[in-house]
């Protein structure tokens, strides 16, 4: 006895499971009609027609040779729409379902659940200000301009037509009566809906105007059954997904326990590989679990996040297939680090102490002129990352976040100064991991304790103070998302515990006890001698802060003293 349900199936490739999945509601009652693409070569098209013979209640309708985004596949649909009504008069809903298909439940329990709402259609039919999904396409002008053109075949004579209707200001008049919906094209009709539809009076009016209109297959339909339809449910009854580019997923075998947890009668659009798939939801009813009401929300979160990634990428992630676009990064750099510019110039063997101090990892000079200094004196570090100045300089800021992609859960601290490269400087700057400790003027410092010619001395001097200058104005604009402490060396060495205890603070926030002393301090003296040498040989160093001739800044000591209170 057949069913009150009907099929209409669209095939094009994978024949083979298509006979599989029409077999399976065949062999549950439900008449089917079936179209196969007029492109299909005719071998193939009887090699399915052969294989489901010995079901009577499966047809094939007139082929058309369809085509993505045109009226041939509304023709077809109508074509075989009118074939199951005529040859299936027990038939109450109609669904239009494809050659990739998959029925996810028994075939019992769809027809249960349509026996229960005999007058319900299921359509996604929504008006064009309510849609977000015309990806790439167009949203009302696909009802007010002509689209005669193919936009895969011919997309020159596409486009431009439609720019000359632009500039020509050409709209074509709705029919009367009519409000442009679009929605899925893959539905569940009830015989009444769908015969109305088939036999209006003004059909070929109809017709006539959606043959013009873009993507037909996604609204005809949708549109006329507002016209004859008693109760509409807006939504299909077909689960499927599509991705940032309007493409449809595709689900494989892996898919297995997401397609059961949707609960949903059907879905496209499945991987004619996917064996587990088809055999676990081709099993007959008796081994499968009862289902809940279809909820494919269940699943809309882990398909948005996949879009989330997809567009936007793991934070801090520069890769081949998805590069993004300057300053449209989901993240910069992935994970947060400390930068100390200057540091290593007033204190000896500080990056050993801050690692003592954090109990981690603190590098070098990263972007010194002669290598990358990495910790512990390593050549090659994370990642296969090699210490050559030439291959760092090649693109700094890869080399930065490819460090810190490569440390992920281990923080990294490396010093800086006007000597290294400043390729890096405004990237750091925007940056909300970065964390950037400055003392400026201590470049001075070396310059002190060197052996050149006092004239060369000065050069170098007043080449680095405009590097730091140039940092430290990128530092102090608006445009500033990191962590920025600058201090002048002067006010540094007032009280370097303080400033050294903040700094320790923020790398390791945790961290169970205080400072217990500060790393030693470089010998400083004659630096204020030397400053006003400096200023009489006509350059004239503002960064350090005030030092006075014969007052030098003294080391600072460990020997903290016993505390006492003063009262």
């Amino acid at each position: 006895m057949t069913s009150t349900l009907g099929f209409i199936m669209m095939c094009h490739t994978a024949l083979d499971r298509a006979a599989q999945v029409a077999r399976f509601w065949a062999e549950a009652g439900c008449p089917m009609v079936i179209h196969v693409d007029r492109r299909v070569s005719p071998a193939k098209y009887q090699g399915l027609v052969d294989a489901l013979a010995d079901l009577e209640i499966v047809s094939f309708s007139r082929r058309y040779a369809c085509e993505w985004g045109t009226w041939s596949l509304v023709a077809a649909t109508q074509a075989a729409a009118t074939q199951v009504l005529a040859r299936h008069p027990r038939v109450r809903h109609v669904f239009l379902a494809s050659g990739s298909c998959l029925p996810l439940r028994p075939v019992e329990e769809l027809i249960d659940y349509l026996d229960e709402r005999p007058n319900t259609d299921f359509i996604e039919s929504v008006t064009t200000s309510d849609v977000s999904w015309t990806i790439g396409g167009f949203d009302s002008e696909r009802f007010t301009l002509r689209f005669p053109f193919s936009w895969r075949k011919q997309r020159p004579f596409f486009d431009a037509y439609v720019k000359i209707q632009r500039r020509l200001r050409v709209r074509r008049r709705v029919p009367k009566g009519i409000v442009p919906h679009l929605g899925s094209q893959w539905w569940c009709l009830t015989r009444q809906t769908l015969s109305a539809i088939l036999e209006d009076p003004d059909r070929k009016l109809h017709d006539r105007y959606f043959k013009r209109v873009w993507i037909p297959d996604e609204s005809y339909f949708q549109t006329l059954a507002r016209l004859y339809s008693t109760q509409i449910e807006s939504r299909s009854l077909t689960l499927s997904k599509f991705d940032v580019q309007g493409k449809p997923h595709s689900f494989y075998d892996d898919h297995l326990q997401l397609l059961r947890r949707s609960d949903c009668f059907v879905a496209r659009k499945i991987w004619p590989h996917a064996d587990r798939l088809y055999r676990t939801f081709l099993a007959p009813a008796s081994e499968q679990a009862a289902r809940a009401e279809p909820n494919p929300g269940k699943i809309d979160r882990l398909f948005a996040k996949a879009v989330e990634r997809r567009t936007r990428g793991r934070a801090g992630l520069y890769m081949q297939s998805r590069f993004p676009r300057k300053d449209h990064e989901n993240g910069k750099t992935s994970a947060p680090y400390s930068v100390l510019h200057g540091f290593s110039d007033l204190f000896e063997n500080f990056d050993i102490w801050l690692s003592k101090s954090v109990g981690g990892r603190v590098h070098g000079h990263l972007f010194g002129p002669g290598r990358a200094e990495f910790a512990g004196g390593e050549t090659v570090f994370n990642g296969a990352l090699s210490d050559s100045a030439a291959l760092r300089d090649y693109n700094p800021r890869s080399f930065l976040t490819n460090l810190i992609w490569n440390t992920r859960g281990e923080r990294q601290c490396f010093q800086f100064s006007p000597r290294d490269n400043q390729d890096c400087n405004w990237f750091m700057a925007t940056d909300p991991n970065a964390q950037i400790s400055v003392i400026s003027g201590t470049w001075a410092v070396p310059l002190l304790r060197s052996n050149m010619n006092f004239s060369d001395i000065r050069k170098e001097a007043a080449r680095l103070q405009k590097i730091e200058t140039e940092h430290l104005a990128i530092l102090r604009t608006m445009f500033v998302k990191a962590r920025v402490r600058i201090w002048t060396m002067a006010e540094f060495i007032e009280n370097p515990m303080e400033s050294l205890q903040g700094i320790v603070d923020e790398i390791r926030p945790r961290a169970p006890r205080q400072v217990a002393e500060v790393p030693k301090m470089v010998d400083l003296t004659g630096f204020g001698q030397f400053l006003q040498n400096l200023k009489n040989q006509g350059m004239q160093p503002t960064l350090m802060g005030d030092f006075s001739v014969g007052s030098d800044p003294r080391p600072t000591t460990t020997d903290r003293g016993r505390p006492y209170l003063v009262r």
